[in-house]
């Protein structure tokens, strides 16, 4: 792998910490959310769909470089994370939560995230976060709604 592509697979270099480098990776996502601005639905399909495909390929290319699902690779935690706040209103507060309820779920791995783990390559790699990542979009909305409200408090 080349350095731009190192660069973006392991979260900034997120994914090389000794301590919990998927943890690192989602707050590295969390803190790129903080300063990102309102994003248009279109916006939010555009930058799924890049983030998605780039995080497919170089995880695979890391799954060849470090073996399967090696902790240096957080690319998928970053999709995840922008799966869990995609098209529900910015802000930090709900970014938090977001971060906090997305990692629960990618460690629990709810039906059919650790199914999802088995696809080859790099798909098994990205999918099981974005099945985690849609369930943590779903809760928020469910939560959002119970509140009665489209914005978090």
């Amino acid at each position: 792998m080349n350095l731009v592509e190192r660069l973006l697979v392991t979260g900034f270099f997120s994914g090389y910490s000794v301590f919990a480098s998927g943890t690192c990776g989602s707050a590295v996502a969390l803190l790129v959310y903080a300063f990102l601005p309102p994003l248009s639905p279109t916006s939010w399909i555009a930058l799924l769909v890049i983030l998605f495909l780039v995080a497919v390929y170089l995880s695979y290319k890391g799954e060849q470089e470090w073996g399967h699902d090696p902790p240096q690779v957080v690319i998928d935690e970053i999709v995840g994370f922008f799966v869990t706040t995609a098209f529900l209103p910015q802000s930090l507060l709900l970014g938090i939560v977001a971060f906090f309820l997305f990692r629960g779920l990618d460690i629990a791995k709810p039906p059919p995230a650790r199914q999802a783990e088995d696809l080859p390559g790099g798909w098994g790699v990205v999918l099981d976060d974005v099945v985690a990542a849609v369930y943590a979009n779903l809760l928020i909305r469910l939560g959002l709604s119970v509140m009665g409200s489209s914005e978090p408090a």
